[in-house]
């Protein structure tokens, strides 16, 4: 793995260069004060106006607002020492999504976000809900097992939001608590996330202290990790790459596609856009999506409000 998880008192000399000039931050974990309230406040923003999808913007917003409240009223007592010893021992991520030993506390918050989102969702979206509400707890276990095992097709789709959005509050309340630092190491396969193993949902070119510096967001435990510009996330071949847009060439979202292995992958710029939000801004720009897969390409990530269907 290029990017490891390791404790902070194991970096040794390591930490002396941080902050130093050309220091690259491996991993930025997730900051939950902010994070959900300002996804849904970014997509409430999106969907203002004449978009074609207003309406799921908008429920976009509710369920993050919902997870917002839900990560706020539920908070996490762990301790993550432990974790990232075992981590340290099989060499794997700390929070691997498929094999991790989760807790029922992802069923508290589950049932806060259903309880924030009854009064406000459409009457079409209620009945998923009401149902996930009354289901057991192995059934709710089967659908998280289906969802982290990528095995999407499992569970009906008009649930799969709700119960990624509880599992996603989850993992990245566990995320925030990791009391290790990343260390980059030689080697590629950087394309699934070395807190939790899972896929990103988008990229983002960011500002500030980053300023110039790629991250490919987790579409799970929301941690971001970085990955040099110019290089295909999926692959990490440099030599067939193409950069679309649906307006021009100074476009905030582009996709990134690679000729080698058909893949692409949206990059999100905050030099053009300090808004960009790594899942906000990846639903918005669907009918770039659409676009991609007119010419042949597939999404190499996958977003919390677009699961595939069940078959």
């Amino acid at each position: 793995m290029g990017i490891r998880i390791v404790p902070k008192e194991d970096l040794g000399q390591e930490r002396l260069k941080e902050k130093g000039i050309g220091f690259i931050p491996p991993v930025l974990f997730p900051n939950l004060k902010s994070l959900y309230q300002r996804r849904a406040e970014r997509l409430k923003e999106l969907a203002a106006g004449e978009h074609p999808f207003a309406d799921y913007l908008k429920f976009a917003a509710e369920v993050a607002m919902a997870q917002h409240n839900a990560q706020h009223d539920h908070p996490l007592e762990i301790d993550m020492s432990a974790v990232l010893t075992r981590s340290m021992a099989s060499n794997n991520p700390p929070l691997d999504a498929k094999t991790f030993p989760r807790t029922n506390h992802w069923h508290s918050i589950l049932h806060a976000i259903i309880a924030e989102l009854l009064p406000v969702v459409p009457d079409s979206a209620r009945p998923a809900l009401e149902n996930l509400d009354k289901a057991s707890e192995s059934e709710l276990e089967e659908m998280a097992t289906a969802l982290l095992s990528e095995q999407f097709e499992k569970v009906p789709s008009d649930k799969s939001i709700f119960v990624w959005a509880a599992l996603s509050v989850y993992w990245a309340q566990m995320a925030a608590k990791i009391p290790g630092k990343a260390r980059a190491e030689h080697g590629d396969h950087r394309h699934y996330c070395p807190v939790c193993n899972s896929m990103p949902v988008s990229s983002v070119v960011q500002i500030g202290t980053s300023q110039g510096l790629r991250y490919l967001h987790c579409n799970l435990c929301e941690t971001e990790w970085h990955m040099v510009r110019v290089k295909c996330s999926n692959c990490e071949q440099t030599r067939d790459l193409n950069y679309w847009s649906l307006d021009d060439e100074n476009a905030a979202v582009k996709a990134e596609s690679c000729g080698d292995c058909g893949s692409y992958l949206k990059i999100l710029y905050q030099e053009k856009e300090a808004k960009v939000e790594a899942v906000a801004d990846d639903l918005a720009s669907i009918i770039l999506d659409a676009r991609m897969e007119e010419e042949g390409f597939a999404r190499s990530s996958i977003n919390p409000f677009l699961f595939p269907g069940e078959k």
